[in-house]
């Protein structure tokens, strides 16, 4: 009983069918609807049996027309594209779930109008008292909290993920836990994708951006993870419009249950200049669900030469500050850096399968043989592919440590990741 490894050969799974009744060819088809055990099934509740009911699916906004602020990190604007949703009827399809983090992911807005769901009211004994988030349970709660139970809730993601085809009802499911616990669920977050589930995880905050709290709160090799899982898209972005495009283009990816993908938002608290993002448009919305544009062009500089003073940075999510800081700096000395952001490492590496790759469209062809430096707030390695794919040198930046507590620019000094670090870096590519 405990052998694993036996496997059945031709012969005895032809016995095997005799002994059952079973015809040739025969060996997967349904009991019929007269036999006992087709008269079970039916009585039966979805697993067992087919959707007894359809419901269309919801209509997708193409925007949220929702503002943010000045400065805002990616896991506020978050929240705010979430509280948005509650006040769409699209939001009346979507179920948060969270594993003990709801409010420190940014939810208390969707869960002030949604609530929090118990199959039975229960009494608020602090509803006399002012809350930040009142914690109303109630069977119409459409947020569900989990508690410090990351692998259950990527169980719980996985089936809320094929309500479409248990129930005939489309669902939107949103999980959130910290990046660095990603790791507790893996082996469920595995197996929910693998089971064809549909669902998007918004994991915040990530990597040593969180500084105060330590290596334990801290994540890094989770860019890794993203860019490996199949049918899972990874994205990291810069700006709070990035969030809420990525949003709303991940949630129609749920909805196409041939092609779509369940989505992965690895999210900061770091607060960013929303200055610093270019102009909305079309073009600009198409790049970054692509995964990256330019954000500085050098090519136009007086000096710029490409086997001389030019340089590619490329960088990840928050730490698009810190490479423009480089950059100017760079540019006084007399080195022009053009800045491509990175919004999506998973969709630039899997592009390269393509007839033309879109980071070979990102990268212009006087720019061949420029040298690239890399940096996001993660293991160096989830961007360390660009170099090669593009046959050019690369220095890759990133954490390639555990974390520690500190100040989040003693942080990125420490591993590198400032801008002074991400300049001495191109210092030493060109110099070689």
């Amino acid at each position: 009983p405990m052998n694993h490894g036996a496997l059945l050969t031709a012969t005895q799974m032809e016995a095997l069918r005799d002994s059952l009744g079973i015809g040739p060819g025969a060996e997967w088809e349904r009991f019929p609807d007269s036999s006992p055990e087709g008269k079970w099934i039916r009585e039966r509740p979805a697993p067992f049996r087919s959707p007894a009911r359809h419901v269309e699916a919801p209509e997708l906004p193409e925007t949220l027309e929702e503002s943010y602020p000045e400065t805002s990190s990616s896991q506020e604007a978050f929240g705010r594209a979430l509280a948005r949703l509650a006040r769409l009827p699209v939001g009346a399809h979507v179920v948060t779930l969270s594993a003990d983090v709801a409010v420190t992911t940014h939810l208390g807005a969707w869960i002030t109008r949604t609530g929090v769901y118990s199959p039975t009211a229960r009494p608020d004994f602090f509803a006399d008292v002012p809350q930040a988030v009142p914690w109303r349970e109630s069977p119409r709660g459409r947020h569900i909290e989990l508690g410090i139970a990351e692998h259950n809730l990527f169980l719980a993601l996985g089936a809320f993920g094929l309500a479409t085809e248990l129930t005939g009802v489309p669902l939107f499911p949103i999980g959130t836990l910290y990046d660095p616990f990603v790791t507790r669920g893996l082996d469920a977050l595995y197996h929910a994708l693998y089971a064809g589930g549909r669902f998007i995880v918004a994991a915040t905050p990530s990597g040593v951006s969180l500084s105060p709290e330590g290596g334990a709160h801290q994540s890094v090799i989770t860019p890794g993870i993203g860019i490996a899982l199949p049918a899972l898209a990874y994205y990291e972005p810069a700006f709070a419009l990035e969030v809420e495009w990525i949003l709303l283009d991940g949630l129609r990816g749920l909805l196409d249950r041939e092609r779509g993908e369940s989505l992965y938002l690895r999210l900061s608290t770091k607060p960013v200049a929303q200055s610093l993002a270019p102009a909305a448009s079309e073009e600009y919305r198409a790049q970054v669900l692509r995964g990256g544009y330019r954000l500085i062009d050098a090519r136009a500089e007086p000096g710029w030469d490409p086997e001389d003073s030019a340089v590619s940075i490329f960088a990840a999510g928050v730490m698009v500050p810190e490479a423009v800081e480089a950059a100017r700096a760079l540019r006084a000395e007399g080195i022009l850096a053009s800045l491509f952001v990175v919004t999506s490492p998973d969709r630039l590496y899997r592009g390269l399968r393509e007839s033309r790759p879109y980071l070979e469209q990102l990268v212009t062809s006087e720019e061949e043989g420029v040298p690239i430096v890399s940096v996001l707030d993660g293991h160096s390695h989830g961007l360390a592919f660009l170099g090669s794919a593009l046959g050019v040198p690369q220095i890759p930046l990133g954490v390639d440590h555990f974390g520690q507590s500190g100040g989040r620019s003693d942080l990125y000094a420490h591993y590198g990741i400032d801008g002074a670090g991400i300049a001495r870096a191109v210092r030493t590519l060109l110099a070689r």
